[in-house]
Formats: C-alpha cells, sequence, structure tokens
C-alpha cells in the first residue's frame, strides 16, 4: 500500500502524526502535570497546519491527485484540527459534563463537514479541477481556538484558574469558555456561509 502513495501524501500522514502526538501530549499532562508536555501539544497543531497546507501545495505543483490522497486529507485533518483541539480543551480544564457534550458536539461537526466536503466537491469546482469555495468554515480553522488555549497557559489560567470559571447546570458543569468550540463546530457545518478558496 506505501508503494502507492505520492509524496502529498506522506506530507498529509506528517500532518496526522502531529496531531496524535498532540493527543498523548495531552494524555500526558493530565497525568504527569508538566506544562511543558501541553505545550509541545499545542506547538504541534500549527506544525500540522503547515504540512496540510503543503500536502496540497505539493500535489498541484506535482499534477498528482487522488481519492485516496483526499481521503487521508481529511482524515488527518479530523485527528489534528477535530480531535486533538478537543483533548487538549479537556487537558486544560474544559472537564465539566456540558463541557464533554460540547467538545463532543464540535468534533463531530468536523467529521461531518469534512464528509459534506468530501460529496460535494466535484460539485462546488463547477467542472473544473478546483473548488471556488469552501461551504462553512475548514475545520483549519480550530488552531485560532489552540492559540487561544495557549495564551490561557502562558497566563496560568488553565484548570481551576480557567477563563470565565465554570457553572453549573442542572447536574452537570459548565465552562463558559467551551462555548468557543460550539461556535467553531457551528460554523463548520453552515450551509449558508460561503469562503473563497485560495
Amino acid at each position: 500500500m506505501l508503494r502507492d502513495f505520492h509524496l502529498a501524501d506522506w506530507f498529509t500522514l506528517a500532518n496526522a502524526f502531529c496531531g496524535m502526538g498532540a493527543v498523548f501530549a495531552a494524555m500526558r499532562f493530565l497525568q504527569e502535570g508538566v506544562a511543558r508536555d501541553l505545550m509541545v501539544g499545542m506547538a504541534l497543531i500549527p506544525l500540522a497546519f503547515v504540512f496540510d497546507a503543503l500536502d496540497g501545495r505539493i500535489a498541484r505543483w506535482r499534477k498528482v491527485s487522488s481519492t485516496l490522497g483526499r481521503e487521508l486529507d481529511s482524515l488527518a485533518d479530523v485527528i489534528s484540527f477535530g480531535v486533538a483541539p478537543a483533548a487538549l480543551g479537556y487537558a486544560c480544564g474544559l472537564q465539566g459534563g456540558w463541557d464533554w457534550a460540547v467538545l463532543s458536539y464540535f468534533v463531530v461537526c468536523g467529521v461531518s463537514r469534512l464528509a459534506r466536503y468530501n460529496v460535494t466537491a466535484e460539485t462546488l469546482a463547477d467542472g473544473g479541477d478546483k473548488v471556488k469555495y469552501f461551504e462553512g468554515t475548514p475545520i483549519p480553522t480550530s488552531l485560532a481556538i489552540v492559540i487561544l488555549l495557549a495564551v490561557a497557559l502562558w497566563q496560568g489560567r488553565i484548570g481551576e484558574s480557567l477563563w470565565f470559571g465554570e457553572v453549573r447546570l442542572g447536574p452537570w458543569l459548565l465552562h463558559p469558555l467551551v462555548l468557543v468550540y460550539a461556535l467553531s463546530g457551528s460554523l463548520m457545518i453552515s450551509k449558508t456561509l460561503r469562503i473563497p478558496k485560495p
């Protein structure tokens, strides 16, 4: 199978590798409480973003694209820009019952957005070879959430010191900061929001 991979596919796999590294860094932080682990995990997401940008450029430069490459790209993006940001948020203190629900909603929105893109890519291209716009925000925009978490970590505002505190709603806790995930997920699945693709 590896022989069938193009150069761009290896960059896509590097994206996924960074995403999983971020998830493991979040877990390590939860085990040992060393802030450096969390910083490393957060730093891996911008690196994943670089690999994600490069894989498309390399595919266009080499004039090689495939269905396998497109599917690989989506699966890697789910890890790096869906699961990993949710794991990092949880590690930072978004651990209430409502937080779990919102973080799960965010990941489900990312998966749905990527599935819709893969199914509608040919239609959105209008007969050309390139999609002209995105429906909803692309999942890599979750990088903005990771940057926000990195600022909170730098200020020491994680865990019990998390920005905006916590609220008890019924049986579960909600940290208002988690609502940035709800907003991001909702924008990803928007049908009316159209963003020109560079």
